[in-house]
């Protein structure tokens, strides 16, 4: 299991919901989730 890195929900590494960073996969609970992350990465990977 993945940690959601917005919300903090436990997601599994399956789903469709995932954006590579710098190398680094990161999965999403829900497509919010992932845009959210995709506005800008660099604020939830410090």
């Amino acid at each position: 299991m993945a940690k959601d890195v917005i919300c903090g929900m436990k997601v599994s590494e399956n789903t469709d919901l995932k954006s590579n960073f710098q190398g680094k996969t990161y999965y999403f609970c829900s497509s919010h989730c992932k845009a959210e992350f995709d506005k800008n990465p660099l604020k939830y990977t410090r």
